[in-house]
């Protein structure tokens, strides 16, 4: 990816940064991991569920009015993938489109859409 291609956000100030970064924290809860260190997958540091959370948050520090998220509850137990929408329906909540593709949602996932598009094998 070409680092020119990045929308970096302005602040006027360090102070309306923190903010700025405060909120995402919040939005994808991950205050209290603050100063988790993000280690290796399966090995150490944070779960699979708290790195895909982070991955959303990174998305977010760009400040973006629509999302792209390609299966965002694979490889996740129940528990992590409603925690993950969770954080999804934070994101929609804010005003940002989020676009997901999800296969096999449970119905309580299924219910959390606002929309949904059926597509059929080619």
């Amino acid at each position: 990816m070409d680092v020119g291609s990045i929308n970096v956000i302005k602040f006027e100030s360090d102070y309306l940064l923190q903010i700025f970064i405060e909120e995402v924290m919040q939005l994808v809860e991950l205050k209290p991991l603050r100063h988790a260190l993000v280690g290796l997958p399966g090995v150490n540091g944070i779960s699979t569920e708290q790195r895909k959370r982070l991955t959303i948050a990174v998305e977010l520090v760009e400040n973006p009015s629509i999302i792209f998220m390609d299966e965002p509850t694979s490889g996740l137990d129940a528990r992590a993938a409603a925690v993950v929408m969770r954080t999804v329906r934070n994101t929609v909540d804010t005003g940002r489109t989020v676009v997901c593709t999800i296969h096999q949602p449970s119905i309580d996932i299924f219910e959390s859409f606002d929309e949904v598009k059926k597509t059929e094998p080619l």
